[in-house]
């Protein structure tokens, strides 16, 4: 195994094209284990870990774009306002070493359908920023996955950064483990309320071959918010339309029998953490109502 250390952005995407199947590792925290246990042998392995920009994010107006080697222990500390979904994913992978070193890239370089970020990333509504000597492009989050630890770059592309809508509402997250980190989840569930756009978007992490949205689930809750006059009036929402919307995210999995739990009990588990979540997001958005009508 040959080992490649580029200096600069431009060094790593010129080593890439001419490596189309080098490994890149920024934390290790995925690759290294993988390698130590002999699961994979890479011909070439990219330390990016001296390229400065990928440890930097910037906030926008309306979006944050994130270094894909940002720590997870920086989301925590730096970004918990503009990010909270991503933040509190964040909170719950493996051990404070882990999130020292581990960031967004390397969980969607492997695309393991139980990583942490993905389901957080996928209710922001997120772009992953793509480059190769030939450009860069920026692929939707929805558009990412495509398969089991598979995903759209190119064999000459690397992550450079992932755009992130700003919240513009409550966001929650919430993963089933026996224990609460330092643990791959049995499965997960992210949501995030966009008043601007009177929209409700989820992830669903550790469910399906992927990490997906539950699309179906989402329309319902749309038309019943829109239809109900939820998003004008602040009120609770309704047991049946909870119940619904839980349903129908089970609905959307794909999951499979595991040392983790079965196929039958990630469905449930999924539907009772959509419900969870859908009432502490919705809980969130009316004290903020409240709060904006009391000023």
């Amino acid at each position: 195994m040959d080992f490649l250390r580029p200096a600069s952005w431009e060094d790593a995407l010129a080593a890439k094209a001419e490596h189309p199947t080098a490994v890149p590792v920024a934390g290790g925290t995925d690759v290294m284990v993988e390698i130590n246990f002999g699961h994979r042998r890479p011909a070439y392995l990219m330390d990016l870990d001296r390229i400065g920009e990928l440890h930097e994010w910037e906030v926008g107006e309306d979006s944050v774009r994130l270094g894909a080697s940002v720590p997870y222990t920086k989301i925590i500390e730096g970004l918990r306002t503009e990010l909270p979904g991503l933040a509190l994913a964040a909170h719950t992978v493996a051990s404070p070493q882990i999130r020292n070193r581990g960031g967004v890239g390397g969980n969607l370089g492997t695309a393991s359908p139980a990583g942490d970020a993905h389901p957080a990333l996928l209710a922001a509504g997120a772009e992953v920023e793509a480059a190769s000597v030939r450009g860069t492009r920026r692929i939707p989050i929805d558009a990412f996955y495509t398969g089991v630890k598979r995903n759209a770059l190119a064999p000459d592309e690397l992550i450079r950064a992932v755009h992130i809508t700003k919240a513009d509402g409550p966001q929650q997250y919430a993963k089933v483990g026996t224990r609460n980190a330092m643990v791959i989840a049995v499965c997960a569930f992210g949501l995030a309320l966009h008043p601007r756009s009177r929209t409700v978007r989820t992830g669903i992490g550790s469910a399906a071959p992927t990490p997906l949205r539950a699309a179906a689930a989402e329309e319902f809750l749309n038309a019943a918010l829109d239809e109900g006059g939820f998003w004008e009036s602040g009120r609770t929402i309704t047991p049946s339309v909870a119940e619904r919307f839980a349903d129908l995210c089970s609905a959307a999995c794909n999951p499979i029998d595991d040392v983790r739990g079965t196929a039958g009990y990630r469905r449930h588990a999924v539907g009772v953490l959509a419900r969870r979540t859908l009432t502490w997001t919705w809980e969130s958005y009316r004290g903020a109502r409240t709060a904006r009508g009391a000023a």
